[in-house]
């Protein structure tokens, strides 16, 4: 006869930062960063987001992979019809690695 121990604490999940650059985005407008935490708070249950300023600090489970959030970043853009003007940018200063949503550069051709 086995008997299992049942724990009454809950497993800890071991967490990894992930930092996201939103200055273009809230530059453009304030409510479009609220809106971007909020879509990613709704797909990505598991995850948890503070703003300080203009940098969102992700803290997601190590079995997630960071490209899930770069994709789930891409849609919001898609949504709201910015996926022309804006991008996510992978980048990694220091001990911080993330991504920074960057402005597109428009380049205009004219004709003679």
């Amino acid at each position: 006869m086995s008997t299992k121990k049942e724990s009454s604490e809950p497993e800890e999940i071991e967490l990894r930062k992930i930092y996201l650059k939103v200055n273009d985005l809230s530059y453009k407008d304030d409510s479009l960063v609220v809106d971007l935490v909020r879509f990613l708070q709704e797909k990505l249950a598991s995850i948890q987001i503070e703003r300080n300023g203009n940098e969102l600090e992700i803290s997601a489970p190590l079995s997630m992979p960071k490209k899930t959030i770069k994709l789930r970043i891409r849609k919001f853009l898609y949504k709201n019809n910015l996926k022309e003007n804006f991008r996510p940018i992978s980048y990694k200063k220091d001990e911080k690695d993330g991504y920074e949503i960057h402005e597109k550069k428009q380049v205009e051709f004219t004709y003679y």
